[in-house]
């Protein structure tokens, strides 16, 4: 049995697999909001307590930087500890890889229904481009290990500089800057992102917020408005919000193909993405990621693909388990 986990900025999913034939079945999973717990050991304490079966192994993917088997949350706080969990558990092995590397591994084994095709593009090599983007922005890679198998690249990559393309972008950027001293492109591709760039639009614009947006940002999540009263139209700031969201989102997407080469493809995952498929699947998203001079072409071959999957990060962390069990990558 294998217990798999996605830790992220406001939730953590939790999965319980077992090995069935040559496949992972998934025995049991839940959902916790990290906001009602005070750490990670109480909500897997819960877990555990709610079934009879008792795992042997353990993968977490965590939204942040691991080093030694440790890591602190980025946008949450908490620290975590690999050989603190296999000590409170009793269990045999615990990693902890980041969030998107967990997603990244559960690629190979996504099934049509789990995938959203953005540009069919022609599958002509190996290396696979993953990003996602939700409470904060995540990137990983895949690249081929040999015999069928993957080697997986951690990245922070989302902590790199947001570079902007044209003059509405650079203004952007200044007005971040008003509020950060540097802007990372998490800062705008995010959830909180989102709904910077709507303020940017109303600011930029001088435009006054209804009272009825107003009351929708004290009872929603921010993104969540900006996202709802932009694809029904009800809000222009809105409108204008998500579509440069995605086009950002695009133009990030294809920067990523071309560092490594991805001509395996390029697979878009996380909490937003999905909530989004009309625009990305609308010139915005494509568009922006072929968007790269001389490469154009080279782009247009590139598989991108949308992880409509949401428990994409929990299958990848427990298959990570799977193969480690097996061989020290």
């Amino acid at each position: 049995m294998i217990l798999a986990g996605d830790i992220g900025g406001t939730k953590v999913n939790l999965g319980l697999y077992g090995e069935v034939g040559e496949q992972l079945e998934l025995f049991k999973e839940a959902r916790y909001e990290c906001r009602d717990y005070a750490g990670l050991d109480r909500i897997l304490d819960v877990f555990l307590a709610e079934t009879d079966h008792r795992p042997e192994l353990a993968c977490f993917g965590v939204a942040g930087l691991v080093k030694g088997g440790a890591c602190r949350v980025t946008n949450l706080g908490w620290n975590i500890d690999s050989s603190q969990i296999k000590e409170a558990l009793g269990i045999k092995q615990v990693w902890l890889i980041n969030d998107l590397a967990a997603m990244a591994c559960s690629v190979p084994f996504l099934g049509d229904d789990d995938i959203e095709v953005l540009q069919k593009g022609v599958e002509e090599g190996e290396g696979i481009a993953v990003l996602a983007a939700g409470t904060g922005l995540g990137q990983a890679f895949l690249v081929s290990g040999g015999h069928g198998r993957y080697r997986i690249l951690e990245t922070e990559g989302g902590h790199c500089d947001f570079a902007p393309r044209n003059p509405f972008e650079m203004e952007l950027l200044h007005f971040l800057l008003q509020e950060f001293e540097r802007v990372s492109i998490e800062r705008v591709l995010s959830g909180e992102g989102i709904y910077r760039i709507y303020r940017y639009i109303c600011d930029n614009q001088e435009l006054e917020e209804p009272d009825w947006i107003l009351d929708e940002f004290d009872a929603k999540s921010l993104s969540r408005v900006v996202v709802e009263n932009g694809l029904n139209g009800k809000s222009k700031p809105c409108k204008i919000a998500i579509e440069v969201f995605v086009e950002i989102y695009g133009a990030v997407a294809g920067n990523m193909a071309l560092q490594l080469k991805t001509t395996g493809g390029v697979y878009v995952g996380g909490g937003i993405a999905p909530g989004l498929v009309s625009l990305m699947k609308d010139r915005f998203f494509i568009e922006n990621f072929l968007d790269k001079g001389r490469f154009r072409g080279w782009l247009e071959r590139i598989p991108v693909r949308l992880i409509l999957n949401d428990k994409a990060s929990l299958l990848g962390a427990a298959h990570y388990a799977l193969d480690k069990k097996f061989v020290r990558l």
